[in-house]
């Protein structure tokens, strides 16, 4: 399954992650190793892993990669939140981003039904 390209949920996830590296441009300068460095690192992941595991060599792989992608996404999530609760981002923005992660998450486990 190599063709990681073709994913729509590599496509969004990839959306996702110039959307959030946008938004954390405006964050405070005290936070671009703390809390920006870390949501970077976290949305990069999801697409990171998604192609990881497409490119393992079996189905039971995948799914390995395809929960780490998830776990990230919730780690996303919590670090949004954290962003929102410390003014960094309005509620709207939180909701957007969420509301968008939500739909990749809900992909990202509809994929790992498709591979069981």
């Amino acid at each position: 399954m190599n063709q990681f390209k073709e994913l729509k949920v590599w496509q969004d996830s990839i959306n996702l992650a110039v959307e959030i590296y946008k938004l954390t441009k405006l964050f405070p300068a005290d936070e671009k190793f703390g809390l920006v460095s870390q949501i970077n690192r976290c949305v990069i992941s999801i697409s990171s892993n998604i192609a990881e595991g497409a490119g393992r060599n079996n189905a039971k792989e995948f799914r390995q990669f395809l929960g780490i992608a998830q776990g990230s996404a919730c780690e996303l999530e919590s670090q949004l939140i954290i962003s929102q609760k410390l003014d960094f981002i309005s509620e709207d923005i939180l909701k957007q981003q969420t509301d968008k992660l939500l739909y990749i998450q809900n992909m990202i486990n509809k994929l790992i039904k498709s591979l069981k």
